[in-house]
C-alpha cells in the first residue's frame, strides 16, 4: 500500500488551501491507497475520517503536525492535542506512553521548524521524514542520510497545502494497512520506505 503520510486540510489548517474531498480524489487518481491528515496542532478531521473512508472507499487516517520547541513532529496515536507547547523529549515520552509514533518532519528545512542534528540526541523517535514534497531536495537528502545513519525508518510525505502537491512523495507499506493500529505497527517495525511519484506511478526513492 502507498500512503501520503503528511498533508494539511483547508478545514483544520489555516495555511492550507486543500479541501479534504479534493485531496482524496487527487490521491485516488494518482494510485494512492490512503492519506494521513496531519493538520497543525489539530486532530479535528478525526471526527470525519471513518465517514470519509467509507464514502470514498479510501483510507483516511488522522494525526497531527506538532510544533515542539525543537521543531516539528508528525504524531499518530495521541488521544488529544497537547494544550501547551512542549519540548520534543516530553512530546515523545507522551506519544510513546500512549502507544503512538512520532516522526521528525522535514528535519533539515531551514525555516526554524526542522530538528536537524538535534535528532541525534533525541531518544524515542519512531522515524524520519526523509522525503518531503515541500522541502528542497538537498535538505531531503540530508534527512535520508541521517535516517540511514541512525537506522530509523524513512518515510515520505507531500506536505501538501494545495491539491497539485498531493502525493509528490509518499510512504510504501508492504503489508495491508486497514487502520491506525496497522499504520503505527508498520512504522514501529520499520516496514516502510519512501516513494516518489514519477511518470504516473510510485517508485522507491
Amino acid at each position: 500500500m502507498v500512503i501520503d503520510t503528511h498533508l494539511h486540510s483547508e478545514e483544520f489548517s489555516s495555511d492550507s488551501f486543500l479541501p479534504i474531498g479534493e485531496a482524496i480524489q487527487k490521491g485516488k487518481s494518482m494510485g494512492l491507497d490512503g492519506i494521513c491528515v496531519t493538520d497543525h496542532e489539530s486532530m479535528g478531521m478525526r471526527s470525519f475520517a471513518r465517514e470519509l473512508s467509507v464514502k470514498y472507499d479510501f483510507l483516511v487516517l488522522v494525526g497531527l503536525e506538532l510544533l515542539t520547541y525543537e521543531g516539528d513532529l508528525l504524531v499518530f496515536g495521541l488521544e488529544s492535542v497537547p494544550e501547551k507547547k512542549m519540548h520534543a523529549s516530553d512530546a515523545l515520552e507522551l506519544v510513546n506512553r500512549q502507544g503512538g509514533v512520532a516522526v521528525s518532519a522535514h528535519p533539515f528545512r531551514d525555516n526554524g521548524r526542522g530538528m536537524g542534528n538535534f535528532i541525534r540526541s533525541l531518544p524515542g523517535l519512531s522515524g524520519i521524514e526523509a522525503f518531503n514534497g515541500s522541502t528542497r531536495l538537498t535538505h531531503n537528502f540530508k534527512a535520508h542520510a541521517l535516517a540511514n545513519e541512525l537506522e530509523l525508518p524513512r518515510l515520505g510525505g507531500s506536505d501538501a497545502h494545495f491539491v497539485e502537491r498531493v502525493g509528490l512523495y509518499a510512504t510504501a507499506f508492504p503489508g495491508i494497512i486497514q487502520n491506525e493500529n496497522d499504520f503505527i505497527g508498520a512504522i514501529r517495525t520499520g516496514n516502510v520506505y519512501p516513494v516518489v511519484y514519477d511518470v504516473n506511478r510510485f517508485v522507491k526513492v
